[in-house]
């Protein structure tokens, strides 16, 4: 496909107001806190940041991974409890924030200034972060709005950096946007379609230990398709596995020895497999539930036994197969906690706002977004659904 090329003069939105701020925050020695989404578009967002700034002299005080399951979605009112001590500060938020109201209002308080870098769907207004970068957000002018939290966050860092930053630093940033731009499925056309093939162009001479890593495996090396190889990169970065905090594809990723990320690596291939299985075993029982209704206008399904983390993967098998919006949750003690896959036509986070009311909080994107609601709502909210894509879709 074709790349529009946009001149110089058109910006997306407040970039060169955050790194701006940002400058000022390396150059005043101030806190720095990197918070990121834990799955592959906010752990890539945050290396990218994390390896610009700390180039630049950057006062990097914490990171932060929110546990979706535990702490839920976003910036989590746990994780700036947790965070106080790095306060007063600079609090940077990629690939998540933009429905954070409450927590932001509360991040300020403690005393933090907070940035946003985010992609999602704007709900009703703007949370109040001192600076926010989206391109769905009212008043951009920007011509692409898809990019990937990496994307932005790539631009943000080629603006933090001098023309005579190191050409291997920049092409490692680039191969991280690139590979999270792929796994976040964003539409691979103007500049994204720029952020791949500049980002593939160098991954197969890729100076990073964690990228190198995957050449150690022979059923790797095997594969002569850049496109397969993305996929199963993809694949393994995805597997959950967090330590102290941190995911997996962090350590990888950011892993300064290649034979740690081998091992790591390793492991995560064994738990390929029985995630693999998970999946097909939790579809096959959102499948075995739907055999005893009518075919419905959303599928909504849930299990206290559900791995949280495979959700996702199973919404979107579900959703494809019956071409219908699939809400997949897991019933914890006090409130379930779902992801949502719908096909192209479909915009959940429109339909969750007509039922916000029974919802602790939401978001996303049109056709992939995630909930957290009271178990007492469960049913309510199915109803709910049911009655806004009956009448909407």
């Amino acid at each position: 496909m074709e790349r529009k090329i946009y001149p110089k003069i058109l910006e997306i939105k407040n970039l060169k107001k955050a790194a701006q701020r940002i400058k000022q925050a390396i150059k005043q020695k101030e806190h720095i806190i990197l918070y990121g989404d834990s799955d592959l578009d906010g752990v890539c967002s945050v290396i990218i940041l994390q390896e610009t700034l700390l180039s630049l002299g950057g006062n990097i005080s914490a990171l932060y991974f929110p546990d979706r399951e535990q702490e839920g979605y976003g910036i989590t009112k746990t994780a700036l409890e947790r965070l106080k001590p790095h306060a007063p500060g600079l609090l940077i938020s990629m690939d998540l924030g933009i429905t954070n109201f409450e927590e932001i209002r509360q991040a300020r308080s403690i005393g933090f200034k907070v940035i946003l870098v985010d992609h999602h769907e704007i709900l009703s207004v703007l949370p109040e972060a001192d600076i926010i970068v989206d391109p769905k957000q009212p008043g951009e002018t920007y011509p692409f709005h898809g990019f990937a939290a990496c994307g932005l966050t790539l631009r943000l860092a080629l603006l933090l950096l001098s023309k005579e930053a190191s050409p291997a630093l920049i092409s490692g940033l680039k191969e991280l946007a690139a590979l999270a731009t792929v796994a976040d499925m964003m539409p691979r056309k103007e500049d994204n379609l720029q952020i791949i093939q500049e980002g593939l162009a160098t991954m197969g001479s890729s100076w990073r230990p964690g990228i190198k890593a995957f050449e150690r495996f022979e059923e790797f090396k095997r594969i002569k398709s850049v496109e397969v190889r993305i996929t199963q990169m993809i694949a393994l970065l995805n597997v959950r596995d967090v330590e102290h905090g941190i995911p997996a594809a962090y350590r990888v990723l950011a892993s300064h020895a290649e034979q740690e990320a081998v091992d790591l690596l390793s492991v995560l291939q064994e738990k390929h497999k029985i995630r693999k299985d998970n999946i097909r075993l939790y579809a096959e029982r959102v499948r075995s539930s739907l055999v005893r209704a009518p075919l419905p206008v959303v599928i909504f399904e849930g299990d206290e036994s559900f791995d949280y983390i495979l959700l996702g993967s199973v919404a979107s098998i579900i959703s494809q197969e019956y071409n219908v919006p699939a809400f997949i949750y897991k019933r914890g003690e006090l409130e379930g906690i779902g992801s949502v896959r719908a096909p192209s036509g479909y915009d959940t986070v429109k339909a969750m706002k007509a039922c916000a009311p029974l919802l602790l909080t939401y978001g996303g994107h049109a056709q992939a977004s995630g909930f957290r609601l009271p178990n007492a709502n469960l049913e309510k909210f199915k109803d709910c659904l049911i009655e806004y894509f009956t009448n909407h879709e």
